[in-house]
């Protein structure tokens, strides 16, 4: 994906190669002149609550793969931007090293299905990821599926994938140019061959397979009208069954709410193919109403077992007729409890593990052991507890960084997990779940010395006196004299976290001299729920007041100047520096807010 990620990269780099040639304050006094399409304005005016709102261009609402209007628009812009970016004489020396950067193999840590070992890697530059499978664990790989095959540009990728539990079959989705339509498809792993299967109108959200590989659980919206494909809002998920050898139309329907058109449901089959359990989501929020179908009775209807919004119950797994859920009520930081499907009453809830003093971000369960995620001033944790929640042991991780992995199965002795840092590539681990023992399995290798670079972690107060946690990221021997460019990048919103990331744009960023700041704001998930709640809705103000106050600290403790702070964020956190730069705009030298929801 080389040549689409430098183009995303571009803008950062592009400003910071202006500032590392000492040129960025020039550009401000002297901007070039840029000669901008005109953007055509209609007359539409729409009526809030007898309130008349003008929107002259609500034309521009229209999706470009089905406007030619919008698609002109686009490309007219896209000629404006390209032509001042080729003309910057840093850009081809950036394009270059950033390329180099990223011609690395990239390998996720493997995960073990049906017997099988699966994992993906990325010789380099290529725009997708290759997943592979072994039949043992030190075996010759060979690929299972190729999603660069799939078109020319690279503009069809995989959406999810789903092995079967005897390691049969392996269900995947593709999702085209983007676009967050899926059409699920199955192949026999054994000799790579596509069934006839074909699942369409799915949308955020995987399979789950019936143990005996007979088929899987699955939602799915209606199909919508053709005109309205890529506008209509996400309404009436319904939840099927999908016997393999069948048409969709031949589906068996498992569970809808017609009353309810928001709800969303995401199936997981217990382990030991006792239950089915439905989880029910409205909205961004970790908030769900549970179900539970026993599939022992084949004509049992799901049974409610968590009957209101008010709090997470993530499914990990069951013992018997004891499911275990990470929970956050009477516990915003997180802890698991189980309920007893023989005793579902809340007062007979038993708590396993506890909330702590760090935030519980997710929690699987893998050779009869409990293995929590957890982050400590945003910095990863991993702990193993026995089934009754007594702690056995702690992974020991490298440095300051994140982690993922640790998927499996009750009986395995082994699993998987993926390390990574800002100044460190991610490396995979095979662990033993036995002696808890850490095995190289891949490093990524990157043609930089991360010796040459440190991270430290900050705190600062906000505006009301919250103390927030900052990333600084840099070269070593970094002077403290207000001429650093810096990059400062923030979200704060849908509980998020921010962690420690590798990514090679970043590298680039300070090889070029400048330091890299990430400022962990409230809205996030950081520090549990009340962190998140306490950057929503009427409380979005504190995450704005949070980046100014980072942004602020860091030109106070001399890392850089005013005119030397860029600002970059994307989605949520472009909505978070179009709000910043609007409210402060004195405080920053350039900003970079990517698709941000700036017309709320």
């Amino acid at each position: 994906m080389a040549r689409i990620f430098n183009l995303m990269a571009l803008p950062a780099l592009l400003i910071a190669a202006v500032f590392c040639q000492f040129a960025f304050a020039a550009a401000v006094d002297n901007p070039q002149e840029l000669a901008y399409p005109q953007t055509k304005r209609v007359d539409h005016v729409d009526v809030y609550h007898g309130t008349k709102v003008a929107d002259p261009y609500r034309w521009l609402e229209d999706d470009a793969r089905e406007s030619k209007q919008v698609a002109a628009w686009v490309a007219a812009e896209n000629e404006v931007t390209f032509k001042y970016l080729h003309s910057i004489p840093q850009l081809e020396p950036i394009r270059r090293r950033l390329t180099e950067l990223w011609n690395y193999p990239k390998y996720s840590s493997p995960f073990k299905e049906g017997g099988r070992y699966f994992f993906f890697k990325n010789d380099g530059l290529r725009n997708q990821s290759v997943l592979y499978t072994m039949n043992t664990f030190d075996g010759e790989p060979r690929v299972l599926l190729d999603p660069n095959t799939w078109s020319d540009d690279g503009t069809v990728a995989l959406a999810g994938l789903a092995v079967s539990d005897d390691g049969r079959y392996l269900a995947y989705g593709r999702a085209d140019a983007g676009s967050d339509w899926c059409t699920w498809r199955v192949m026999e792993i054994d000799g790579n061959r596509l069934l006839e299967d074909k699942l369409r109108w799915i949308k955020y959200g995987g399979v789950s397979w019936k143990p005996d590989g007979s088929g899987f659980f699955y939602s799915r919206y209606d199909e919508p009208k053709k005109d309205a494909k890529f506008q209509e809002l996400n309404l009436n998920n319904k939840l099927y069954f999908h016997r393999i050898g069948s048409r969709q139309s031949e589906d068996e329907m498992v569970y809808k709410r017609s009353d309810e058109p928001t709800w969303s449901f995401w199936p997981k089959v217990s382990e030991d193919g006792r239950y089915l359990v439905i989880t029910v989501s409205k909205g961004t929020d970790d908030r769900y109403r549970v179900l539970v179908k026993n599939l022992d009775k084949p004509h049992a209807e799901p049974v409610e077992l968590i009957s209101n919004f008010d709090n997470e119950y993530s499914f990990i797994g069951n013992d018997g007729s004891r499911l275990f859920f990470k929970n956050d009520l009477d516990a915003p930081r997180g802890r698991v409890i189980a309920i007893d499907l023989g005793k579902p009453g809340r007062e007979n809830w038993k708590e396993i593990i506890p909330q702590s003093d760090a935030t519980l971000t997710s929690v699987t369960l893998v050779g009869d052991m409990f293995i929590a995620q957890y982050l400590k001033d945003v910095r990863a944790m991993v702990k193993l507890y026995t089934l009754d929640g007594r702690h056995v042991r702690d992974v020991k991780l490298p440095t300051i960084g994140a982690v993922s992995g640790f998927d499996g199965h009750r009986s395995d002795t082994e699993t998987f997990y993926s390390f990574a840092s800002f100044t460190s590539p991610p490396i995979a681990y095979r662990y033993d779940l036995i002696t808890g023992k850490s095995t190289l399995w891949r490093r990524a290798e990157v043609k930089f010395n991360p010796d040459e670079y440190q991270t430290e972690q900050v705190f600062f107060n906000s505006k009301d006196g919250t103390r927030v946690p900052m990333f600084l990221v840099h070269k070593k021997g970094l002077e403290l004299d207000g001429n650093n460019p810096t990059l400062l990048y923030g979200y704060g919103g849908f509980a998020i976290s921010l962690r420690p990331r590798f990514k090679v744009e970043n590298l680039m960023w300070m090889e070029l001299g400048g330091v890299y700041a990430v400022a962990n704001l409230r809205g996030g998930g950081e520090y549990g729920e009340a962190w998140h709640k306490a950057g929503k809705k009427i409380n979005k103000q504190n995450v704005f007041d949070d980046f100014i106050a980072a942004a602020q600290w860091l030109v106070d403790n001399k890392y850089t100047s005013r005119r030397r702070l860029a600002i970059q964020g994307g989605s949520n956190g472009g909505l978070l520096v179009g709000a910043v730069m609007t409210q402060r705009p004195e405080l920053f030298g350039a900003c970079l807010p990517a698709v941000g929801v700036m017309d709320m």
